[in-house]
């Protein structure tokens, strides 16, 4: 009898790293439930629970881990887990999360999530779960049946998705259906790959052989289509649970039987069901057995297989393939614009599509790779029927910088990175393609700054939280500006001393002065150093964010205090009337204040000079509001310094004396010019 086992039989991408990850929390010693049977697979949900990990019954315990299934679950129950507090570890499929992230783009987007799927199984419930309002369909009948019985609007914008272990047939007839209906479809096809080659190899092998044998859980979705496929391409069929219920009788008048498993099933199931029947079938003296490893090559498949070659040699060998999410290494053997071509040593050959070259928008497919160089990939697709494997770098690099974000963490390293979005509650920085979450609180911004004020925005932060598992990463700013702060303050208190300046940063106003940031440390600019003037407010001077010069008046290293200064003798106002003003000259004033025994107005901002009652007309006054109001402007002739008290005496009267005495003087000029001209005038007349 020749027995010929699926590559593909056995656990999944998304199914083997579930349980990874239930295994590898049981190691580290944490205590866990799963949310849900992590798998469907009684025999791995009883042996995990052999090692106590049960599932989640009511509320989780304080310090219990829940691992949440393969399947997925729904929005609700993650923030209910936030709201608790509990840890969590996501071992949803990350084909599985990915339909989470397109029906939510949908809703967010207007669009109509469609599901195409069991609605009863945990995947589609916990899909419909991410979004307020879904259709689920579980066939094309009825999908017509729904048309008929409610009102359709055709220009309803629908996004279609499909539950991972669907067939092909049933999503593309329900498809089919759904553009006849609506004018705006929008199709994910998100069946699994590894879920439409497993299907397709049954459909092969099942073709091919005389039986067929689907081992996996009566309860697994994706295990009952690979029954159904059998059944449907082979006469005789069994769907086994584990080697207790295999019947032997139904493959006495066999030469060939074919071996499928299901993504949930375990290789020591399988491996149990292949003992049984060799041991069974040898003491029923039946012809000599030979375990065809699938992808062994067409010339090799002639050659029996050594008897003392172990079943876990061969199966080993059965399931050493090319599988999704594995990183391979090839060599570039061609370069398109579209796509460049990989050799990988294996029957399929290797693309990278330019859509998964890199991040980069910018980025050249010549600066990228060079023919005949090694490149590091990831693989994204197997097709086992073109023979291709469709590749990523850009999804590998993304790996490694999940490394790399994970090591920053670790070894506490401030990166730079650049603020793309303002988020609810923070701000989304990217790190080399990872999206990383800046809390509102460490942005390092005040607190009525606006966050958008960081876009686009180069800065440099440290990574505080990591979830590979949930993709989420936390940064804070705020940390690297405080150490950075600390360790200028330091400086600072090194090498101050008084009298050196420094520009400061203006932080925040009182009352009485200004606190002004010097590079690491806040000194305070009392009111009174501000402005040589008199002022009520410090705002009347600077504003918050106001970039100015100070120097240090006095500081306190003990008590960490420093008083600053703004104003300086070249800002005095003193100093500006002296340096342009003496006795005699002529100036612009203007009144500020009345009183009963003159005016006071200022000459220069800061300076004010007298106009005694009697300086300010030619004539007899009663007040000085006869003759002046506040706020005009006039000219004043400065008739007095006293640099000792800084006083100013200023005269109206004088400019009109000096007025009326040039016009006495321009009088006289032309009396005598008159006189002049009378005396000559008898002396042209004897001329005459």
């Amino acid at each position: 009898m020749k027995i010929t086992i699926a590559k593909t039989a056995g656990f999944c991408f998304g199914v083997n790293r579930a349980v990874d990850m239930v295994w590898s929390t049981v190691e580290n010693g944490k205590k866990c439930v799963t949310y849900g049977p992590i798998i469907h697979n009684r025999h791995v949900v009883n042996r995990f629970a052999e090692h106590g990990v049960f599932e989640l019954d009511g509320e989780p315990q304080p310090g219990t881990a829940v691992i949440l299934r393969s399947h997925g679950v729904s929005a609700d129950v993650y923030k209910r887990l936030e709201e608790l507090g509990v840890e969590y570890v996501d071992a949803t499929c990350p084909f599985v999360a990915r339909i989470h992230s397109i029906v939510k783009d949908a809703e967010n987007r207007g669009r109509l999530p469609v599901i195409i799927g069991t609605r009863t199984h945990p995947e589609v419930q916990a899909i419909a779960g991410h979004c307020k309002s879904s259709i689920v369909f579980q066939s094309s009948d009825e999908i017509e049946e729904y048309a008929e019985s409610n009102p359709i609007d055709p220009e309803t914008p629908i996004t279609v998705v499909s539950q991972t272990t669907n067939t092909k047939n049933k999503f593309n007839s329900c498809i089919e259906i759904l553009k006849k209906l609506y004018t705006n479809p929008e199709i994910f096809d998100t069946i699994c790959s590894a879920t439409e080659n497993r299907q397709t190899e049954a459909m092969a092998l099942a073709a091919s052989c005389d039986a067929m044998i689907v081992i996996g859980d009566t309860g697994s979705s994706n295990t009952k289509r690979l029954a159904e496929i059998a059944a449907e391409n082979c006469p005789i069929t069994q769907f086994i649970d584990n080697a207790d219920e295999l019947d032997l009788s139904l493959f006495k008048n066999c030469n060939t039987v074919g071996i499928t498993a299901g993504a949930s099933t375990p290789q020591w199931i399988i491996k149990e069901v292949y003992t049984k029947m060799s041991e069974e079938l040898k003491i029923q003296e039946s012809a000599e057995e030979v375990v065809e490893a699938v992808e062994t090559a067409p010339a090799a498949e002639e050659n029996s297989v050594e008897e003392e070659e172990s079943f876990e040699a061969l199966l080993d060998k059965s399931f050493k393939t090319l599988r999704s999410g594995e990183k391979v290494t090839g060599i570039v053997t061609a370069i398109s614009q579209s796509e460049i071509s990989v050799d990988l040593g294996a029957k399929q050959s290797g693309y990278i599509p330019v859509a998964e070259f890199s991040d980069d928008p910018t980025a050249k497919v010549e600066d990228l790779f060079k023919i005949g160089e090694e490149v590091e990939a990831y693989i994204l697709r197997v097709n086992d029927v073109e023979g291709t494997v469709m590749l990523s770098k850009k999804r590998l690099d993304s790996v490694k910088s999940w490394d790399d974000i994970e090591t920053a963490r670790e070894e506490r390293t401030v990166i730079e990175a650049v603020v793309t979005e303002e988020n609810k509650g923070g701000v989304v920085a990217n790190v080399r393609g990872i999206r990383v979450f800046v809390p509102a609180s460490q942005t390092g911004l005040a607190k009525d700054a606006p966050m958008s004020d960081l876009l686009k925005q180069k800065v440099r932060l440290r990574i505080t939280e990591v979830n590979k598992a949930r993709r989420r990463v936390v940064g804070s700013i705020r940390a690297v500006q405080y150490e950075e702060r600390k360790a200028a303050a330091e400086q600072v208190w090194a090498e101050i001393e008084e009298g050196k300046k420094y520009q400061g940063t203006v932080k925040s106003l009182t009352s009485y002065g200004a606190f002004v940031d010097i590079g690491g440390v806040d000194g305070m600019v009392h009111v009174s150093e501000l402005s040589w003037n008199r002022i009520k407010n410090p705002a009347e001077v600077v504003s918050v964010g106001d970039s100015i010069e100070v120097y240090v008046i006095s500081f306190d290293t003990e008590k960490k205090k420093i008083s600053l200064g703004y104003k300086t003798a070249e800002t005095n106002p003193w100093n500006i009337f002296v340096n342009n003003y003496q006795i005699g000259d002529v100036a612009d004033v203007k009144i500020v204040k009345l009183m009963t025994f003159g005016a006071f107005a200022e000459v220069v901002p800061g300076v004010d000079g007298l106009i005694h009652i009697s300086q300010i007309a030619d004539r007899r006054i009663g007040k000085p509001g006869d003759v002046l109001t506040e706020g005009e402007t006039v000219q004043a002739k400065i008739i007095d310094i006293d640099l000792e008290k800084q006083k100013i005496s200023l005269s109206i009267r004088a400019l009109l004396q000096d007025e009326a005495e040039a016009n006495v003087g321009e009088e006289d000029e032309i009396v005598a010019s008159t006189e002049d001209y009378v005396e000559e005038a008898p002396a042209e007349e004897e001329a005459e």
